[in-house]
């Protein structure tokens, strides 16, 4: 947790550094503000309900694995169900891959820039679940081995050319191997167009506090793209603070917008010294609760939309009063009409 926010936007904004439009290659990341990419969370449905809100520069859909989209687009299978809405939507939104192997994220990297138009093109060297790091030697794995990673974003920057190619990296593997400064620059030799640090190594997992100081420490070691920092920010007086306490570009959301999608307006308003909006009503949260289960139902039916929806009530409920009853209440939900009662008796009219 980012420190020092007792007397921060008590009277405004005063003080704060300039910010600059954050560039990624030739996107305007404006606000400097994004939202992370987070499997199993950050479908279309999300995307939408964030983008209503505003207060997101760049969005982004969740984590995609490079090797199964090639094989779909081998047998003309559907896209996958990560890529849902990702042709049609609003720009500028970024598509977030991982895999091992150059030529097939070079592959599949090329497809989302040519064919799907993304903005940006996201590997993932950051993400630390055991099916992806360890049984895939992917992720957050491939950060021992630097060189191997450079290799990776040089064949994706030449498939995906003129679409950026960004990177997103932890501190280390683990607290005792934290090599972010050697993997930045390679990151940056290799021709990405900005580089996005979660505070914590793999082997944090998200435990502890995001180290927002040694995300900091690769700054002056950039010469030309851009540094983002991710982790642990939960509201907007803590954005505020992290530019102001920190050399970064921008700044990343992740867990904290799942139970507050609404926190990247308060967050942009803060950056601009404008008054924060208030968090919505309990009649508005039901009403954006049941807005979001719509979008959900409406691409995966009812049966499959409503266990989907669950994961998500959850998060809405995440600190409000009788939390734990509505969560086991709501996971046994499975039709609309079962979700309606719960969420009916938990947020009444």
């Amino acid at each position: 947790m980012i420190s020092g926010l007792d007397n921060i936007l008590r009277g405004g904004t005063e003080g704060l550094p300039p910010f600059r439009t954050l560039w990624i290659g030739p996107v305007n990341v404006d606000p400097p503000i994004l939202q992370a990419p987070m499997a199993g969370y950050t479908n279309y449905a999300f995307r939408q309900i964030v983008r209503e809100f505003g207060g997101a520069g760049l969005l982004a859909t969740e984590m995609v694995c490079a090797k199964g989209f090639a094989w779909l687009a081998e047998e003309q299978v559907e896209h996958p169900d990560r890529l849902w809405g990702v042709i049609d939507e609003p720009r500028p939104l970024a598509v977030q891959m991982w895999d091992n192997n150059p030529e097939t994220l070079a592959k599949v990297g090329a497809r989302l820039a040519h064919d799907y138009k993304v903005s940006v093109v996201d590997i993932n060297f950051g993400c630390p679940v055991r099916d992806v790091a360890q049984k895939a030697q992917s992720g957050s794995y491939l950060l021992q081995e630097p060189d191997r990673m450079g290799n990776i974003i040089e064949q994706v920057v030449a498939a995906c050319a003129p679409t950026p190619v960004t990177a997103k990296i932890r501190l280390g593997c683990t607290p005792d191997k934290i090599n972010a400064i050697d993997v930045a620059q390679v990151v940056e030799g290799a021709g990405a167009a900005a580089l996005t640090v979660h505070g914590r190594t793999a082997a944090d997992m998200f435990r502890g506090s995001a180290n927002w100081d040694h995300i900091a420490a690769i700054k002056p070691h950039l010469n030309r793209i851009p540094l983002i920092g991710n982790g642990d920010l939960t509201s907007p007086q803590e954005v505020v603070e992290a530019f102001r306490r920190y050399n970064i570009d921008g700044v990343m959301i992740a867990r904290a917008a799942l139970s507050k999608p609404w926190l990247f307006r308060q967050a942009a308003a803060a950056l601009r010294s404008e008054p924060i909006p208030a968090d919505p009503t309990l009649e508005e949260e039901r009403a954006l609760l049941l807005h979001h289960y719509d979008l959900i139902r409406g691409r995966f039916g009812e049966t499959k939309g409503t266990v989907l929806m669950r994961k998500y009530a959850c998060c809405y409920a995440q600190g409000r009063r009788g939390a734990r009853e509505f969560r086991s209440r709501v996971v046994k939900a499975s039709v609309a009409a079962d979700f309606s009662a719960v969420v009916e008796r938990y947020y009444p009219r």
